[in-house]
């Protein structure tokens, strides 16, 4: 039985509605796209969307410290990386870039600091 979802593409500031039908995870159809990254996005989003984590750090000083992954990861690994993430402390100083975390659960991202911190 084939269902719709409904997105918004988020690739530009343009923002098209789209209509996606699948059976299961098969795309039979996409609707409203206007480029084909848009397009390309409504595929990624339906059978494996991806997300750039931002999160808090806590430091050596008592604090936290802004975070990210460096590169998008796989949406259903999002809480299992938050497990890591609260387990991390990061040593004072800090700048932006550092890397507290390589390749955060063998997802090919680092956890990298966002903003300096002495």
């Amino acid at each position: 039985m084939a269902n719709t979802r409904e997105l918004t593409c988020i690739v530009c500031p343009k923002g098209c509605p789209m209509k996606v039908t699948l059976e299961g995870k098969e795309i039979l159809t996409i609707e409203g796209f206007t480029c084909p990254r848009g397009k390309q996005y409504a595929i990624d989003e339906c059978t494996h969307p991806m997300r750039t984590l931002t999160s808090t750090v806590r430091t050596s000083g008592g604090g936290v410290v802004a975070v990210k992954t460096d590169r998008a990861i796989p949406k259903e690994l999002m809480f299992d990386c938050m497990q890591v993430i609260n387990k991390t402390v990061a040593t004072l100083p800090v700048r932006v870039g550092d890397v507290l975390v390589s390749n955060l659960l063998d997802t090919g991202a680092n956890l990298i600091v966002t903003a300096n911190q002495e």
